[in-house]
């Protein structure tokens, strides 16, 4: 299997593929159609050179990949909440204020809420704040405890569970591609949901370096200096984070990278689930937009032979 440049994302009722040039979203609307948004993209490393250094490349590569999903899920949001004959839409405001609040939950639980009560817990457990790694540890600890346990409450919900499966879809078909078979529902059912690249892995990467990273700040450092730093420090842990997804992802034969992406694939049990035929046919088709197997109505081109006999040899 080849390590290929496409990337992913399951969104409400479908998929959005991309690739260093184009990404494509396909979702199923009401009627059972498939809606395709393809776009040409770039990046802002292609302008600025010395925004491929290692590290940085990680940190753009990850406010971009934010900016395309805001836009994706709007659209898929849009496109699954269309019925017939109505012409309501989640207005760009509207989605802000959603992202903004998320974002505002997530700094409250997976920052505040751990360091705080890690702030409390040293006072009765005194080896905690003995060093900068003790307090840390327990502070990441506690926000892998929260990070596991909101993940296992949210894939209790069937609306997420669907986006569970369209995930498992976006990964399977992922596999099918750098496996280089014929992009087919049935080619794709054969392959694990599991996929060392997802950003699963890449969150538990995040909280796991942060504790180094974190410690960099003394333990008897006031609160708000510590507060502080998890926020500074980010941009430094997703850079370290993103290097180290893109070596394992490279080195996934290495028995001891087996032993260190083992977690983030346990994880991914939480956020994959078995697809349907139907699912596995919106990623499929979101796959092919985005290599450009198709032309404007949907209909497959000749140049998918061409394209899937050179996946082996890229």
């Amino acid at each position: 299997m080849r390590v290929s440049d496409i990337g992913g994302q399951a969104v409400i009722e479908g998929v959005m593929m991309r690739s260093p040039k184009a990404s494509a979203v396909a979702v199923r609307r009401y009627d059972g159609e498939i809606i395709v948004k393809r776009d040409d993209v770039g990046s802002i490393r292609e302008r600025y050179k010395f925004l491929k250094f290692p590290i940085l490349r990680g940190v753009v590569a990850l406010v971009e990949t934010l900016v395309l999903g805001i836009k994706t899920l709007s659209f898929s949001a849009n496109v699954a909440m269309e019925e017939e004959g109505s012409k309501e839409q989640i207005s760009p405001v509207a989605m802000f204020l959603t992202i903004a609040f998320a974002f505002g939950m997530a700094m409250l639980f997976f920052v505040f809420l751990p360091l705080g009560i890690t702030q409390v817990l040293k006072r009765p457990l005194t080896f905690i704040g003995e060093s900068s790694l003790s307090f840390n540890l327990v502070d990441g600890l506690l926000r892998i405890a929260f990070f596991l346990a909101y993940i296992w409450g949210i894939s209790m919900l069937k609306d997420i569970r669907r986006i569970f499966e369209y995930h498992g879809a976006e990964h399977k078909t992922i596999y099918a591609y750098e496996n280089g078979d014929e992009l087919t529902v049935e080619n794709a059912k054969k392959y694990s949901t599991l996929h060392p690249r997802c950003g699963t892995s890449f969150l538990l990467m995040v909280m796991v370096i942060s504790i180094l990273v974190f410690s960099l700040v003394k333990g008897s450092a006031p609160f708000w200096m510590k507060l502080a730093s998890r926020i500074v420090l980010v941009p430094l842990i997703a850079g370290l984070s993103f290097e180290l997804l893109k070596f394992t992802a490279r080195k996934v034969d290495v028995p001891i990278v087996r032993v260190l992406i083992a977690p983030g694939l346990w994880l991914q049990k939480l956020t994959t689930r078995q697809p349907s035929d139907d699912q596995l046919e919106v990623a499929i088709r979101a796959l092919k937009e985005v290599l450009g197997l198709t032309d404007t109505s949907g209909r497959e081109t000749a140049a998918e032979n061409q394209g899937t006999a050179k996946v082996g040899a890229l």
